[in-house]
């Protein structure tokens, strides 16, 4: 039936997206899923009409996730090359875009044997996710299981969904818009298995907006506390850079960069993540600093740090400013 399925969407994307329709869509650009090529992955995350057509909508959802997989694949690739068989977490997975669009890339772009492991606490989503999976024939390499970020035993869930990976090896770890602190929960779990690579797109930074906006503050961030909006902004951009500083004095290459216009999504930050070394005391420095400037507001993955990293930071949040 699935193969009936796939084959009658896979025509009808063939058929409706002409070169001219394609032209249309994209214009100059080349993006890596086309929607010829691509039907039945793209029907299968309803971002295809039965027509196989796209709407508003759906157009901006696969510019999005085409994007962040010509962002992400080369982080894979280096991954292959190091190792027989790749193995990716998606924490926060929701509606799995990122997750079915990575595996469908693991099997037939890159062709390298791996498994993806989606986890998210909504059991209605995970459970429409493993259906989409089978539909798809990629339940061999894409599995998922529902928990929460804080709560998830990696190795036993790899046990269950896959049977295998018992050590519960990751190799890359992606969390996509996954809301507010639950970004600093996937960060401080990767920084603690020591995952060579990680890519998030934090999402909804409340944190230290809601500090700055409760708190009583005399310094010279004080204008852009008096408005909402600009306290908003500020503390996402904030945010983020924290997080930099500190996976940079984790041992890891960080680098935030617009993976969408913002014409597509105002939460367009990813933040991708290398491990390269021991750790950079100079970071952990800058990111005293900048903490000290913003009020000495700390963020959440701060305080989820394991050692050794958070008796490193810690010894320099004790010193005296100059």
């Amino acid at each position: 039936m699935r193969e009936r399925w796939a084959q009658d969407i896979d025509a009808r994307a063939r058929s409706y997206w002409t070169e001219a329709r394609t032209r249309g869509l994209l214009g100059t650009k080349h993006l890596i899923l086309p929607p010829s090529e691509y039907g039945p992955l793209l029907r299968a995350m309803g971002l295809l009409k039965a027509d196989a057509s796209m709407g508003p909508e759906s157009v901006r959802k696969y510019m999005q996730i085409s994007h962040m997989l010509t962002l992400i694949e080369p982080q894979i690739e280096e991954l292959k090359r190091q190792n027989s068989e790749v193995f990716i977490l998606d924490l926060a997975c929701g509606n799995s875009y990122l997750t079915f669009t990575i595996a469908t890339s693991l099997a037939h772009r890159l062709r390298h044997p791996g498994q993806v492991l989606g986890v998210d606490r909504n059991l209605r989503l995970i459970e429409a996710c493993r259906e989409r999976a089978w539909r798809l024939g990629l339940e061999d390499i894409l599995r998922f299981e529902a928990s929460n970020i804080e709560e998830v035993d990696v190795q036993k869930a790899w046990q269950r969904a896959f049977g295998k990976n018992a050590d519960g090896t990751v190799h890359l770890l992606l969390a996509l818009h996954a809301c507010d602190t639950a970004t600093d929960e996937a960060l401080a779990l990767g920084i603690s298995w020591n995952v060579p690579s990680m890519a998030v797109a934090p999402c909804c930074q409340g944190e230290l907006a809601k500090t700055w906006a409760e708190g009583e503050f005399d310094d010279a961030f004080m204008p852009i506390r008096r408005w909402p909006h600009l306290r908003r902004e500020v503390a996402a951009t904030m945010t983020d850079a924290l997080r930099a500083l500190i996976l940079e004095g984790c041992g890891y290459e960080a680098n935030p960069i617009e993976f969408v216009p913002s014409a597509h999504t105002p939460k367009n930050t990813l933040l991708r993540a290398n491990r390269r070394g021991q750790g950079s005391p100079e970071s952990f420095r800058e990111y005293v600093a900048l903490r000290n400037a913003l009020g000495g507001m700390s963020i959440h993955l701060e305080r989820l740090l394991t050692e050794p990293h958070r008796s490193h930071l810690n010894a320099l949040l004790m010193q005296r400013p100059h």
